[in-house]
């Protein structure tokens, strides 16, 4: 049995999620919609987002992908997006949150995309896989607008692979 695999991420309109390791913009609905979706789940991530986040999530099983052979505690750590998936094999749906290489490495093995859409444009250094949005059906979208906390508009989409 194989669980649902989804991503969770927030691209800016040129698809960047990050620069020098750092998020490019703080929206504080999206922080929230990330913990409502992975809380008391399991989240693979790459080395380098463990080490932009500084520590494991709580509530949350922690998984990290790095080919150092390294120990973090309170994470399980692995070699490779498949090894990590492989410990789940009992478990409904996993989360991959990533940086942009394990992204690049899932995106095959993904089901589902939880997709936040920062309609702005950022210059960076780290961009999420280009999405062929004819593989994808889009199944429910929320538009927010800029208010006092969020400087820029964005959107909360789920896309599923039909």
């Amino acid at each position: 049995m194989k669980p649902t695999i989804t991503i969770v991420v927030a691209i800016s309109s040129n698809y960047a999620i990050g620069k020098g390791n750092q998020l490019l913009w703080h929206l504080p609905k999206d922080l929230k919609h990330f913990k409502d979706i992975t809380a008391g789940g399991t989240i693979i991530m790459g080395r380098k987002t463990y080490d932009s986040v500084g520590r494991p999530l709580p509530k949350r099983r922690n998984i990290v992908v790095t080919r150092q052979d390294i120990v973090i505690e309170g994470c399980e750590v692995v070699k490779s997006i498949e090894a990590a998936i492989a410990l789940c094999k009992t478990e409904d749906e996993v989360f991959i949150v990533g940086g942009a290489e394990i992204y690049r490495q899932a995106m095959h093995l993904t089901d589902r995309i939880y997709l936040t859409i920062v309609h702005h444009s950022f210059e960076a250094d780290t961009f999420f896989p280009e999405i062929d949005y004819r593989e994808w059906k889009e199944t429910t979208r929320e538009d927010h607008q800029t208010d006092e906390k969020h400087a820029f508009s964005y959107s909360f989409i789920t896309l599923e692979r039909p």
